[in-house]
């Protein structure tokens, strides 16, 4: 039987174990995983740094203008030449979400983020997947996971929350809680990151039964 492709998005409130859950799952389906480190490659052309990009997109929409102002400013030796280089946050959101899709038709994946829910919304085979979790449980594990006290977990978690939203409802035109934009949202308060990965892989291999590692 022929292995049949499947794509697996995750997007998460922060503070939920998304990242590592969606590691996990990877790891158990024997397939590639996609997250904020893919992009990488593509600011890599634009001779941005991924820390430079995240930082000024989580503070403004046309965050490519702030940052030409912000290099210009502060000086560099990268060889940018700003009045023969136009791009913009569309742009690269573009080339990120077809650089996803070419990567998706060629085998199974999970992607992280990256509006991956929109992306790939009229893509068959598509497991789209919302993770959620009580405030304190999500303070916890900041805490633990960064060595954070109390406060400085929950201003984290707002950054983050408010970045993602923001970022989505620019490109996506909707709301990243609005349940339907997902096949399945998980509470993950009751459950450690083993058990909801194991509960995901369990599903998707009877959905997907011909796919690696299904033993």
């Amino acid at each position: 039987m022929e292995n049949r492709k499947f794509i697996i998005t995750i997007n998460r409130e922060a503070g939920t174990g998304g990242r590592e859950i969606a590691q996990k799952v990877s790891e158990m389906l024997g397939i590639k995983l996609y997250d904020r480190t893919f992009l990488a490659h593509i600011l890599e052309e634009f001779k941005l740094t991924r820390e430079e990009a995240e930082k000024i997109k989580s503070t403004k929409i046309n965050w490519w203008s702030e940052f030409c102002r912000f290099y210009k400013q502060f000086g560099t030796t990268a060889a940018i030449a700003y009045e023969n280089f136009e791009v913009n946050s569309k742009q690269l959101y573009y080339a990120e979400a077809k650089a996803l899709r070419d990567l998706a038709e060629q085998e199974s994946c999970v992607i992280v983020g990256r509006t991956g829910f929109h992306v790939f919304k009229d893509t068959p085979d598509t497991i789209r997947i919302f993770l959620i979790a009580d405030m304190d449980h999500r303070v916890k594990r900041m805490m633990q996971k960064w060595n954070f006290d109390e406060k400085e977990a929950r201003e984290k978690i707002e950054e983050l929350d408010n970045a993602r939203e923001t970022f989505t409802k620019t490109f996506a035109g909707v709301s990243r809680y609005d349940a339907r934009n997902y096949d399945l949202v998980i509470n993950v308060t009751p459950f450690t990151t083993d058990q909801v990965a194991r509960f995901l892989v369990d599903n998707l291999r009877k959905k997907y039964p011909a796919n690696p590692k299904n033993e």
